[in-house]
């Protein structure tokens, strides 16, 4: 079976159409070599593939004969990629969501407000105010 469509076939990628933009990126491998999207994979093949910035290593256990359910998937594949990538993957998607739930979008106006606000200057104490320059000219007794 090709590589593109083995991809799409145990759902490591949505379409075969981005599995095969992502062999062309050489994002996949066979070893230590670049694939092609018509190279044909065997049982027993180590296929690295570099996906979200993440480093994914698996072994094909078996072929299947079309797409599969995610719950056979296991039978077919297995997944050799270090633990430190998926740590690294749970990381960066926490630091995404410190602030907006993902599909918020950008900030509305009152939010907008609301950070101006909080990161405005106050004015500080040591400033002369205009009733400084008014009374600035007066003596202590409050004539001129």
């Amino acid at each position: 079976m090709r590589i593109d469509k083995f991809l799409w076939s145990i759902r490591f990628y949505k379409t075969r159409n981005i599995a095969a933009e992502e062999i062309k990126k050489n994002r996949v491998s066979i070893g230590e070599n670049p694939v092609k999207s018509a190279k044909e994979v065997r049982e027993g093949d180590v296929i690295k593939i570099r996906k979200n910035q993440i480093n994914y290593k698996i072994k094909v256990i078996q072929i299947p004969k079309s797409r599969i359910g995610a719950k056979l998937v296991p039978l077919h594949i297995k997944d050799m990629t270090d633990a430190q990538e998926y740590e690294l993957l749970k990381l960066r998607r926490s630091e995404q969501n410190y602030y907006r739930s993902k599909g918020e979008g950008r900030p509305t106006k009152k939010d907008r407000r609301s950070i101006d606000d909080f990161t405005a200057e106050e004015p500080s104490d040591t400033e002369n105010t205009e009733w400084d320059d008014f009374f600035a000219g007066l003596d202590d007794d409050g004539e001129d």
